[in-house]
């Protein structure tokens, strides 16, 4: 797996994490780990949807709900 981006940063704890595993099935190719150890794949058209939502501005809202 090859590390894209590291979404803390700050420390070496185990932040969450982006991977892209070109090895792996290709429904399974992106996977996101968190501090907990727990992850979860899916594939790069998958992982798309969720880039192009983010660009869209469709998540903004996320940092407020609580």
């Amino acid at each position: 797996m090859r590390s894209i981006a590291r979404f803390c940063g700050q420390c070496s704890c185990g932040c969450p994490e982006l991977f892209v595993d070109h090895d792996a099935p290709a429904e399974r190719q992106v996977v996101i780990t968190d501090d907990f150890g727990q992850r979860v794949e899916m594939s790069l058209d998958q992982f798309g949807s969720v880039v192009e939502a983010a660009k869209s501005g469709a998540l903004d809202g996320l940092a407020l709900v609580r």
